[in-house]
């Protein structure tokens, strides 16, 4: 059950990741890129990376605790940033309002789901969420160098060219605070959740 599971989880990121690319080549005209386009999204790159870690647990390869922990933290901020600061900013129809669908609403609460249900309970560790935050703040510094050459931000709140070197450090710091908070919320819950795969020793 957790391995079919995981396998509808890595089908719907696929799934979105398909419908976004297939959206973005039909402007592009051009698969690199289209794949150079997708790479300036945080949720592109974490559904990706959920995409992969599912699979490898459909298809029976060892996925750590940690990593599973992360990516479900990582990828219930896309969803919770989406919802607050992002719907309704884009008009959007047919495979790119899929894939937004997907992407935004359908994959955080599948994986969410899914680590509440089979994840492998009581084994994250307390210094866990400062390592979790390393990837939002990696992709932040990404995200900067990057608008400054391309002269365009992925995100309106982390927009250097509109709100400023300083609002854009307070809105980047509420957002990391935030995820730093819920990861200790989650290996606190973890701690005592009924559900899960059992206890493993070690």
């Amino acid at each position: 059950m957790p391995r079919a599971a995981a396998a509808i989880v890595a089908i719907v990121c696929w799934a979105g990741l398909a419908i976004q690319f297939a959206a973005t080549f039909s402007g592009a005209h051009d698969a690199a890129t289209a794949v150079w386009i997708l790479a300036r999204f945080f949720t592109v790159l974490t559904n990706l990376f959920v995409a992969i870690a599912m699979t490898a647990v459909a298809i029976d390869r060892p996925v750590s605790a940690q990593i599973l922990g992360g990516l479900t933290l990582a990828i219930i901020l896309v969803g919770v940033v989406y919802m607050t600061l992002l719907r309704g900013l884009l008009h959007l129809s047919g495979g790119a309002m899929l894939a937004d669908t997907l992407l935004h609403k359908v994959s955080p609460i599948a994986m969410a789901l899914w680590w509440l249900l089979f994840a492998p309970k009581a084994r994250l560790k307390y210094n866990a969420p400062i390592w979790w935050a390393a990837y939002p703040l990696a992709y932040f510094a990404y995200a900067l160098v990057r608008g400054h050459y391309e002269g365009r931000y992925p995100y309106p709140f982390i927009d250097v060219g509109k709100l400023g070197w300083l609002q854009t450090a307070i809105n980047a710091g509420g957002i990391a605070l935030g995820f730093i908070l819920a990861g200790y919320a989650l290996v606190w819950f973890d701690s005592w959740r009924p559900l899960g795969s059992k206890r493993a020793k070690g």
